[in-house]
């Protein structure tokens, strides 16, 4: 099959007005959500037999790994922005999921934490996820899989300190 010529608005690789960037499939922001929804997709279909979005069982894993959070630190924590986190929180409270109280140091502030209900759901998803991550260990390979982890921490570590034009949660852009 051969491909169709562009328009004049359109653009083609032999296009001479193009922009001095990188190939497209090159971009690093590109290659990160292209890595990241390969390993999404053997994840999805266990959350989504469990009533859960990748966002809520973020929100419960982070939950589950301490006593209690304020909201404001739960957004970064789970890279979430706020208008998110708190139509999520309130899902996640009305299933039981989480507790919600006003935290004593600030009555403005909210401080969540996992329920009873939300640990047993982490524990029936658990045996799933660690079965998923030992067959994505097993295809890619332990060595690299831990020296992948490692690069990524020292690439954020590496931009941590460049600034950025917006800071949050919200998804890259190029």
């Amino acid at each position: 099959m051969t491909p169709k010529t562009p328009s004049k608005a359109g653009h083609s690789s032999s296009d001479s007005h193009r922009v001095p960037m990188r190939e497209f499939s090159r971009s690093l922001p590109m290659a990160l959500l292209r890595a990241r929804e390969a390993v999404m997709r053997q994840f999805r279909p266990s959350l989504r037999q469990h009533g859960l979005t990748e966002q809520q069982w973020r929100i419960l894993r982070a939950l589950a790994a301490v006593d209690a959070i304020e909201v404001t630190e739960l957004a970064h924590v789970a890279f979430l922005l706020g208008p998110s986190l708190s139509r999520i929180l309130r899902d996640l409270e009305a299933r039981h999921l989480i507790e919600r109280k006003v935290a004593k140091t600030d009555l403005r502030r909210a401080v969540v934490s996992i329920s009873a209900k939300g640990l047993k759901l982490i524990e029936l998803v658990a045996p799933t996820s660690e079965a998923i991550y030992a067959a994505i260990t097993r295809r890619y390979g332990a060595r690299k899989l831990a020296e992948l982890q490692d690069m990524l921490r020292a690439l954020e570590d590496g931009l941590a300190g460049l600034g950025a034009p917006e800071e949050g949660g919200a998804e890259p852009d190029e």
